[in-house]
C-alpha cells in the first residue's frame, strides 16, 4: 500500500472517533427532554448533565493531550476511545439523574483524549506541511458535520427506539473505530520526555477550569455578581496563579509555558478564541430561532443545516490546499470576513422567515468557517515540534472549548437583557384600544414574541461583529518563514 494512501486511511480512522464523540453530545442534547420525562427532573436539573460533560472535557483535554506525548498517542488515543464506548453503554442503562450524572462525565472524560491525540496523530502522519494542512481541514470540519448529523440520527433512533438509543448506537460504531486504530495508526511519542506527570499542575488547572466553566454556564440564572459566582472568580484567579508558578517550576510541566514566547501561536490562538466565541455564541441560538418561531421539529431543523456540513467539507481541503501558496493571515482574514458575512444574514430573520433565510447564511457561515479551518489548525500544529502537537493542540482545543463557554454565556446574557429592553420599547410605542382579557393577552404575547425576534437579532448582530473584529486580528498572525518541525520520534 503507497504511503499516500496509507495516511489518509488514517485520517479516516480519527474522523470517525471524533465524529462519533461530537455527535454524541449534539444527539443527546436532543434527547433530553425524554431524558426528563423519565427521570422526572426539572430543566435546572437536566442543565447538570451537560454541565457536567462540559466540565469533565475542558478538565481533561490538557491532561490526555500530555500523557499522549508522554505514553505514546496511538495508546491513549485508543484508551480514550474505549472508555467512551463504555461510558456510552452506562449513559444507555441510566435509572436515574445521579447516574446519568456520573456516566457523562465517565464519557467527557473519555471523549477528551480525542481532539490531541487524533491532532497529534495527523501531525505525524502527514509529513508533507500542505497535505498535513488539508488532512487537518478535513479533520476539523468533522466537528461541524456531526453538528448537523446529529438532529437528523437522533431524532428517528429517539421516536422509534427511547431516549437510550442514543447511547447504544456508539457501540457498533465505537468497535469498528477502536480496530480501525488498531490497524492503522501507527504509535508515536515525545521521547525526550521522562516518564514523570505534572499532578500538581493538572489539578490546579483542572479546579480553575471547572470554576471558569461553572460561572460561564450557571452565572445568568445565579447572577453575575452573586455570592455563587464570586466564589468562583475568586478560584478561577488564586488556583490559575498557583498553576503558572507550578507551571514555571516543574520539570515536565503540564502545559509549556514556552508555547506563549511563540508570536504565531499566541496570535493564532487570539484569533480562534474570537472567532469561535462569536460564531457559537451566535449561531447556537439558530436551531432556537427555527423551533420557536418558524415552527420547525428538532429533524427538520437537522434538514435545514444540512447545506452547511458539505459547504464545509468542501471549503476546508480548498483552504488547505492554498497552505504554502497565499499568507495564513489572509485566508483567515477572508474566511472570518465570509463567516461574519454569514451570521449578519441572520440579522434578517423574522417570523414569516422561509427555510432559505436559514439555509443561505448557514452555507456563507459554513463556507467562510470551513475555508480557514486548515490555515487555523495549522498554524499551531507548526508553530512547534511535532513532538508537542499533542500539548499544543491540547491549549488549541481548550481555547476554542472556553471560547464557546464564553460566547454562549455572554450572547445568552445580551438575549435576555435586549428581550427585556426590546419589550420595553415595544410598550412605550405602543397602543391598545380593546382592553378585554383576551384581547390583552394577546397584545401582551405579540409584545413578548417581537421582543424576542429582535432580541435574537441584537445577539446575531454583535456576533457578526465579533467574527469581524477576529478577521482584523489575524493580520497579527505573521508567519515569516516556514517551520521546520523537529520530528523526534519513537
Amino acid at each position: 500500500m503507497k504511503i499516500d494512501r496509507w495516511q489518509w486511511i488514517v485520517l479516516l480512522t480519527v474522523i470517525v472517533g471524533t465524529f462519533l464523540g461530537r455527535l454524541d453530545q449534539t444527539i443527546v442534547n436532543l434527547a433530553m427532554p425524554k431524558i426528563m420525562d423519565d427521570f422526572g427532573i426539572t430543566i435546572s436539573a437536566a442543565g447538570w448533565i451537560g454541565t457536567a460533560y462540559i466540565i469533565a472535557n475542558a478538565i481533561f483535554v490538557p491532561i490526555w493531550g500530555k500523557l499522549g506525548d508522554l505514553l505514546g498517542r496511538k495508546k491513549i488515543y485508543i484508551i480514550g476511545f474505549s472508555i467512551f464506548i463504555l461510558g456510552s453503554v452506562l449513559c444507555g442503562f441510566a435509572w436515574n439523574l445521579s447516574s446519568m450524572i456520573i456516566f457523562r462525565i465517565i464519557q467527557a472524560i473519555a471523549s477528551s483524549a480525542d481532539y490531541p491525540t487524533a491532532m497529534a496523530i495527523i501531525a505525524v502522519t502527514f509529513h508533507d506541511g500542505k497535505q498535513r494542512a488539508q488532512a487537518l481541514g478535513v479533520w476539523s470540519a468533522s466537528f461541524m458535520a456531526a453538528s448537523v448529523f446529529g438532529p437528523l440520527i437522533g431524532g428517528p433512533l429517539i421516536d422509534n427506539f427511547g431516549w437510550p438509543a442514543v447511547f447504544f448506537i456508539n457501540l457498533p460504531i465505537g468497535i469498528a473505530g477502536v480496530i480501525m486504530a488498531i490497524l492503522f495508526i501507527h504509535e508515536s511519542r515525545d521521547s525526550n520526555l521522562k516518564m514523570r506527570f505534572d499532578w500538581l499542575g493538572a489539578v490546579l488547572l483542572g479546579g480553575a477550569l471547572s470554576s471558569l466553566v461553572l460561572v460561564l454556564e450557571k452565572g445568568l440564572s445565579w447572577g453575575w455578581t452573586s455570592v455563587s459566582s464570586l466564589i468562583c472568580y475568586l478560584l478561577i484567579v488564586t488556583l490559575f496563579a498557583g498553576f503558572i508558578y507550578q507551571e514555571k517550576r516543574a520539570p515536565d510541566p503540564m502545559i509549556d509555558l514556552k508555547f506563549f514566547k511563540i508570536p504565531v501561536f499566541n496570535n493564532a490562538l487570539v484569533n480562534n478564541f474570537v472567532v469561535f466565541m462569536g460564531m457559537i455564541g451566535a449561531v447556537f441560538l439558530v436551531p432556537l430561532f427555527a423551533q420557536n418561531f418558524l415552527g420547525y421539529d428538532a429533524t427538520q431543523t437537522g434538514l435545514l443545516f444540512m447545506p452547511m456540513a458539505f459547504v464545509m467539507m468542501i471549503a476546508a481541503p480548498i483552504g488547505g490546499s492554498l497552505v504554502g501558496k497565499v499568507k495564513p493571515n489572509k485566508v483567515i482574514f477572508f474566511s472570518s470576513l465570509v463567516a461574519a458575512i454569514g451570521i449578519y444574514l441572520f440579522t434578517f430573520l423574522e417570523a414569516k422567515s422561509g427555510p432559505l433565510a436559514i439555509i443561505i447564511p448557514v452555507m456563507v457561515m459554513a463556507g467562510g468557517m470551513g475555508f480557514g479551518m486548515a490555515q487555523r489548525t495549522n498554524l499551531v500544529s507548526s508553530a512547534v515540534p511535532v513532538r508537542e502537537v499533542g500539548s499544543a493542540s491540547a491549549v488549541l482545543a481548550l481555547v476554542r472549548n472556553i471560547a464557546g463557554a464564553f460566547g454562549i454565556a455572554i450572547f445568552s446574557t445580551i438575549l435576555d437583557t435586549a428581550t427585556k429592553n426590546h419589550a420595553m420599547d415595544l410598550i412605550r410605542y405602543s397602543s391598545i384600544q380593546v382592553f378585554d382579557q383576551a384581547t390583552v393577552a394577546k397584545y401582551g404575547y405579540l409584545i413578548f414574541m417581537q421582543a424576542q425576534i429582535l432580541a435574537f437579532r441584537t445577539v446575531f448582530f454583535w456576533g457578526a461583529v465579533v467574527v469581524f473584529i477576529g478577521a482584523i486580528l489575524s493580520w497579527w498572525i505573521k508567519v515569516k518563514k516556514e517551520v521546520k518541525n523537529d520530528s523526534v520520534m519513537e
